[in-house]
């Protein structure tokens, strides 16, 4: 089993950057490949990004790419995801989640574990 703790949300003007990171306990971390995922009111949670065990591997959804970038530490138990270029529309929870599947998901009932969310607000 593995614990998520988020944190590096809070609010910024359209055009700023954000660092979320997102902390694991346990030993096994290097097993589970990890996603980052936001949810905002009266919408479905949706897929932002994600990243094999390894970090050899990564996704993003179309409308997040070139402008954010995850990456994990797999010595440090943590996967960080850079937010440049916000735009109001990335206002929302974020959060993030580990998978013990064999595959790297777009979905959020492909993951096992979830953090409790950071709020990202971006300001127009």
């Amino acid at each position: 089993q593995v614990q998520l703790v988020e944190s590096g949300g809070g609010l910024v003007q359209a055009g700023g950057s954000l660092r979320l990171s997102c902390a694991a306990s346990g030993r096994t971390f290097i097993s589970y490949h990890m996603g980052w995922f936001r949810q905002s009111p009266g919408r479905e949670r949706e897929f932002v990004a994600n990243i094999t065990w390894s970090g050899g591997r990564t996704n993003y959804a179309d409308s997040v790419k070139g402008r954010f970038t995850i990456s994990r530490d797999n010595a440090k138990n943590t996967v960080n995801l850079q937010m440049n270029s916000l735009k109001p529309e990335d206002t929302a929870v974020y959060y993030c989640a580990a998978a013990r599947t064999s595959f790297l998901g777009d979905y959020p009932n492909e993951y096992d574990y979830w953090g409790q969310g950071t709020q990202v607000t971006v300001s127009s």
